[in-house]
């Protein structure tokens, strides 16, 4: 899972945090909260001196339909990777759907720059190693907060690394290619930041405890995408919203 991922799974839970209470879970594994939390402190000056700046300059020089177009083009261009982890999962079917929505959005969507696949069925379904490495049974491991990335766990800390290398098309791609692909990856996430500010930043930096929350966020979230069921306890509140599992 590489930073984009992480950080749009906690805008994301940022996002559904702002209007309704999450329900606590018991179930941490983070054995080095004391190092984490250091990083975490890094990370969140990091986010307001530089992230979220970036993001408020990016929405005011372009315009929704440049954000738009820029969130479809990196899309695009991740979903070979994608597809390499669903055919390693033994999902085919959504590996050719995303296969299909690659070709067409890549030709009929004039590289990726309009969002055809969409209209004609083909929803955006990501996937990334860290996925992969879950469904072949490698548990989660401990929590983790990594300089620049943020919040993770060891398994998918392992996945992002190996997702560096599992998209094909990555390899045709000359010099400057390569760069823009990166440029328009942090566009993205920056558009993102920003389009959940409110969210973000009542969770990040106006919040008692930051680093638990974006702890709780973070895992919920994730466990929720990879189906994981959440732990069973007595007095769970039955009107808690639960977002661990389906």
């Amino acid at each position: 899972m590489g930073a984009g991922r992480a950080i749009t799974l906690l805008l994301g839970g940022a996002a559904l945090a702002g209007c309704t209470a999450v329900a606590p879970d018991p179930g941490f594994n983070d054995p080095y909260e004391a190092q984490n939390r250091r990083v975490h402190a890094f990370n969140a000056r990091l986010d307001d001196g530089v992230v979220s700046r970036a993001g408020r300059a990016y929405v005011t020089v372009a315009s929704p339909t440049v954000r738009t177009g820029v969130s479809n083009v990196a899309e695009t261009l991740s979903l070979p990777r994608t597809v390499v982890n669903q055919v390693l999962q033994g999902r085919l079917l959504r590996a050719g759907s995303n296969t299909l929505r690659f070709a067409v959005n890549a030709t009929l969507g004039f590289g990726g720059i309009a969002d055809v696949a969409s209209d004609m069925g083909l929803e955006e379904d990501e996937s990334d190693f860290g996925e992969t490495l879950h469904v072949w049974g490698v548990a989660e491991g401990a929590y983790l907060e990594v300089p620049f990335i943020g919040p993770t766990t060891q398994r998918d800390l392992a996945g992002s690394v190996v997702d560096i290398f599992l998209n094909p098309i990555d390899p045709h791609l000359e010099p400057g290619q390569r760069r823009a692909k990166l440029a328009l990856r942090a566009l993205d996430t920056i558009g993102e930041r920003a389009e959940y500010a409110a969210s973000v930043d009542s969770v990040l930096h106006e919040s008692a405890d930051s680093y638990s929350q974006v702890r709780l966020i973070y895992l919920q979230n994730r466990r929720f995408e990879l189906g994981v069921a959440p732990p069973e306890t007595d007095d769970a509140d039955p009107m808690a919203l639960d977002t661990e599992g389906f």
